[in-house]
C-alpha cells in the first residue's frame, strides 16, 4: 500500500540528501542495513536496491516520475523490500551491485537497480527505467518470483560466484617478478597515445571524463622523455578543458563530464572529488610549463571551492546538483536578450569572447559560455590592449557573478566525505608546494585538522561526517588517500606529525584490508559488515583505485622510514599488474606513475637547517617529480635524516641518491643543479 504524501519513511532518520530526498517518497524506502533485510527473509520478499546519487539527474528523474507516484510505490510496496542507497557513502554495496549488473551483460550506470533474493543475491537489474517499463518489470519479477523461485536463486547463486572470483584470475594478473624497461615504458605512451583526440584532447570517444592521471602520468612521461607528442597532448588536453564548457567560465570549478566530443557541454554537477584531483593537476602542469592559463584555473576552481563547498568546521561538502528550477545547467547559461541587458554596449564583445549566440548552444535557448582561442589572440584579433580586455573580463565574470547571486542555486550535498576531502587536501597542498600562496596551506591545515578532529580516531578511519556525527566505518579508499594527503602534507610544512600519521594508518591497512594471499587490499575493513562478496578495487577509474594509491603510498612511505615490508609490498603489487598496465594504460594509470617512481632514480633531498622551509619552497616550485623531500629545522628520527647536521649552522642540502649522498650545497641554486631539474618553461601557440 503506498505510503500518506505528508508521512515519512525510515529514510527521514538518514544524513545522506540522496536520501533524504526520498524520505517523503510514497515508497516504504529503507536505507541499506540489517533491518530491510531481516524484513525480506521474515515476508520471504524479493528486494529492490536502488542506487543513486544527490547530483545526479536521472536519478531525479525516475524518482519524480516514477518514485513518487503512488501507483507505482503501490507495487514495489506490495511485492518488495525496497532499500535506497547513496553510493558515495556506500561505495562497497554499489561496487558489489554495479559488478554484478555488468557480470549480467548490462550496462553500468545510475540510477542502479538491483533485484535481490532475500539472502542479498542479485538476480537481475538495470537502469533508468521509464514509468510504464518499470511497473510492467516491477509486475513481471514478482510473477516470476513467485512462480520460478528456483531458476532465480539459481541465477543468483552463479552471480554470486562470479562476484567472489579472485581478482587475480579476473584480470589475468600473474606473480612476477618486477622487471623494468624503457621500452615497456614507451610502450605504455603507445598504447595510451592509441585512444587519443587529437583535435580536442582527452581520450576518444564522447563522453569524456578529466581522468587526471592520466595527464599526471603524462607529465612524467614527458619530463623522462621529452617526447614532444606527450607534451602537445598534455597542453591540448587542458587547455581544450579550461576553455570549454566543462569548466565554470564565471566561477571557477569543473563539471563532472562533457557529453560531447569538444568539452562544450558538461553535465552540470560540480563534484568535490573532481576539483580536488584538478588542483593537482592543474598546478603540476604549471610547474613543468609555466603555462599562465594553469596558475589561473587553480586559483579560479580553489576560490570555487572554498567559496561553495567548504564548510564552517573546515570540511569540504561532497557536490553541487546539475539541475535548478528543473532544468539541467539553469544555474550557469545565459540566454543573449539576459547578457544583453546587463552587458549593455559590452555584450557584442563578451559574446565573441565567449561565443553567445541569439540561438543560444544549449536547451531553451541558453548559452554554455566558452572559449576557443588565449587572451593574447583575442586581444590581437580585436584590437586591444591585453591588460584592457582581461580587466574587461574580469568586470564581466563580477557582474554575472553578481546575477547568479539572485538565481535558485544548484542542490548542495551537504555531506562530508573523507575520500574526497583528501583528495582535495592534497590538491591544496600540491597548490601550495607549485605556488607558495600561503592561503592554500591554510585551508590544507584547517581541512587536514578537521579530518583529524572529526573523523580518525586512533588510526581507524570514518567515511562520512553530517551534523557532527560519523555513522559509516572507512573504506580502503579513505585510507589511502588520507595517506597519500598526509605524506604530501609533510614534504610542504616539514612537520612529522603528518608522516607518523600516514604511517599508522599504512599499518592499519595492512592488518585490516590487506590479502596475503593475492598481495593486495581489500576494499572493506574485516570488521566491518560483510557484504555477499569482499571487493578489491584494482582498475584507476576518474578517482584511482585505492590498490595503486597504496601501492604508491608504500612506494614512499618505505622510503621514508626504510621499511623494506612497505617497499616489497608495493613492488609485488606491481609485479602483477605490470603485463595488464602495459596492455590497458587509460585504466591504469595510477599504477603507471608508480611504474615510472621505480623506474627512474628517485632524488632523496634533505634539507637541515633553520632556512629549511624557505629552501624547500625555492627548490619545490621547480617540477621534480620523482623526489623525496625531506627536512628540518633541529634534529629528526627519520632514517634519511640519521646523521646529516647543518654545517656551522648554515642550512644545508643533501642530495642523495638510493641514500649515496653527494657533496652538501647550500643554496637552492646549487641543489638544483646536482637534480639536473629538467624545467621546459614552453610557451604554448594559442590553439
Amino acid at each position: 500500500m503506498a505510503g500518506d504524501k505528508n508521512k515519512p519513511n525510515k529514510l527521514i532518520h538518514e544524513s545522506s540528501p540522496y536520501l533524504l530526498q526520498h524520505a517523503y517518497n510514497p515508497v516504504d524506502w529503507y536505507p541499506w542495513g540489517e533491518e530491510a533485510l531481516s524484513r525480506a527473509r521474515q515476508e520471504d520478499k524479493p528486494i529492490i536496491v536502488s542506487i543513486g546519487y544527490a547530483a545526479c539527474h536521472w536519478c531525479h528523474v525516475m524518482e519524480h516520475q516514477s518514485f513518487e507516484k503512488p501507483k507505482v510505490a503501490e507495487v514495489m510496496n506490495t511485492h518488495f523490500v525496497c532499500i535506497k542507497v547513496d553510493r558515495e557513502e556506500r561505495p562497497d554495496v554499489d561496487a558489489v551491485y554495479m559488478d554484478a549488473l555488468q557480470a549480467m551483460g548490462l550496462q553500468g550506470g545510475w540510477p542502479l537497480n538491483v533485484f535481490l533474493n532475500p539472502d542479498a543475491q542479485p538476480f537481475y537489474g538495470g537502469t533508468y527505467f521509464q514509468p510504464q517499463q518499470w511497473v510492467n518489470l516491477l509486475i513481471n519479477i514478482a510473477e516470476a518470483y513467485e512462480k520460478n523461485r528456483e531458476e532465480l536463486n539459481t541465477s543468483a547463486e552463479q552471480f554470486v560466484t562470479h562476484l567472489n572470483r579472485s581478482e587475480l584470475e579476473r584480470y589475468g594478473l600473474k606473480s612476477n617478478d618486477l622487471s623494468l624497461s624503457e621500452e615497456d615504458f614507451n610502450l605504455l605512451f603507445k598504447n595510451l597515445s592509441s585512444r587519443f583526440d587529437k583535435e580536442h584532447g582527452g581520450l576518444s570517444p564522447a563522453p569524456k571524463f578529466p581522468m587526471p592521471t592520466n595527464y599526471l602520468w603524462l607529465l612524467r612521461y614527458y619530463h623522462h622523455t621529452r617526447d614532444e607528442k606527450a607534451l602537445k597532448h598534455l597542453h591540448l588536453t587542458l587547455r581544450e578543458m579550461a576553455y570549454g564548457g566543462i569548466y565554470d567560465q564565471i566561477g571557477g570549478g569543473f563539471a563532472r563530464y562533457s557529453v560531447d566530443a569538444e568539452w562544450l557541454v558538461p553535465h552540470f554537477e560540480k563534484m568535490l572529488y573532481d576539483n580536488g584531483q584538478l588542483v593537482t593537476l592543474y598546478a603540476e602542469a604549471y610547474q613543468a610549463t609555466r603555462e599562465t592559463l594553469y596558475h589561473d584555473v587553480v586559483y579560479e576552481t580553489i576560490n570555487f571551492v572554498e567559496r561553495e563547498l567548504m564548510s564552517p568546521e573546515g570540511g569540504f561538502y561532497s557536490s553541487l546538483d546539475a539541475d535548478s528550477e528543473g532544468e539541467e545547467g539553469r544555474f550557469y547559461t545565459f540566454t543573449k536578450d539576459e547578457l544583453h541587458k546587463l552587458l549593455k554596449s559590452e555584450e557584442p564583445l563578451f559574446s565573441k569572447y565567449y561565443h553567445i549566440t541569439a540561438a543560444g548552444n544549449f536547451e531553451h535557448g541558453r548559452n554554455i559560455l566558452h572559449r576557443r582561442i588565449s587572451d593574447e589572440k583575442f586581444a590581437t584579433e580585436n584590437e586591444l590592449e591585453l591588460e584592457v580586455l582581461q580587466d574587461m573580463v574580469q568586470n564581466w565574470k563580477e557582474k554575472l557573478m553578481q546575477v547568479r547571486t539572485s538565481r535558485i542555486r544548484p542542490a548542495l550535498d551537504d555531506k562530508i566525505l573523507c575520500s574526497w576531502n583528501a583528495l582535495m587536501l592534497k590538491g591544496l597542498a600540491d597548490a601550495y608546494y607549485t605556488f607558495g600562496n600561503k592561503h592554500f596551506l591554510a585551508l590544507a591545515l584547517r581541512n587536514a585538522n578537521f579530518l583529524l578532529n572529526n573523523l580518525k580516531k586512533g588510526n581507524k578511519l570514518s567515511h562520512n561526517y553530517k551534523n557532527g556525527k560519523a555513522t559509516i566505518a572507512g573504506f580502503l579508499e579513505d585510507y589511502a588517500l588520507l595517506i597519500a594527503a598526509f605524506i604530501r602534507l609533510y614534504e610542504v610544512t616539514f612537520d612529522e606529525k603528518w608522516l607518523h600519521q600516514a604511517r599508522g594508518m599504512a599499518d592499519y591497512t595492512l592488518e585490516n584490508f590487506y590479502d596475503e594471499t593475492e598481495g593486495f587490499f581489500f576494499f572493506n575493513d574485516k570488521k566491518a559488515e560483510q557484504l555477499i562478496a569482499r571487493k578489491k578495487e584494482i582498475l584507476d577509474n576518474v578517482i584511482p583505485a585505492s590498490n595503486s594509491v597504496m601501492a604508491n603510498n608504500l612506494h614512499t612511505l618505505g622510503l621514508y622510514f626504510d621499511e623494506e615490508q612497505y617497499t616489497t609490498i608495493s613492488e609485488n603489487m606491481l609485479a602483477k599488474m605490470k603485463d595488464l598496465l602495459i596492455k590497458e594504460p587509460s585504466h591504469l594509470s595510477n599504477w603507471a606513475i608508480l611504474y615510472y617512481y621505480k623506474l627512474t632514480p628517485i632524488a632523496e633531498v634533505a634539507i637541515v637547517g633553520p632556512e629549511a622551509p624557505e629552501m624547500r619552497a625555492e627548490i619545490s616550485s621547480f617540477y621534480q617529480p620523482n623526489m623525496l623531500l625531506l627536512g628540518t629545522t633541529g634534529k629528526s628520527n627519520l632514517p634519511l635524516l640519521d646523521g646529516k647536521e647543518a654545517h656551522q649552522g648554515k642550512t644545508t642540502v643533501f642530495v642523495c641518491y638510493d641514500k649515496a649522498c653527494q657533496f652538501p650545497v647550500y643554496t637552492a641554486a646549487e641543489a638544483l643543479e646536482k637534480l639536473q631539474v629538467k624545467q621546459d618553461n614552453t610557451k604554448f601557440p594559442s590553439l
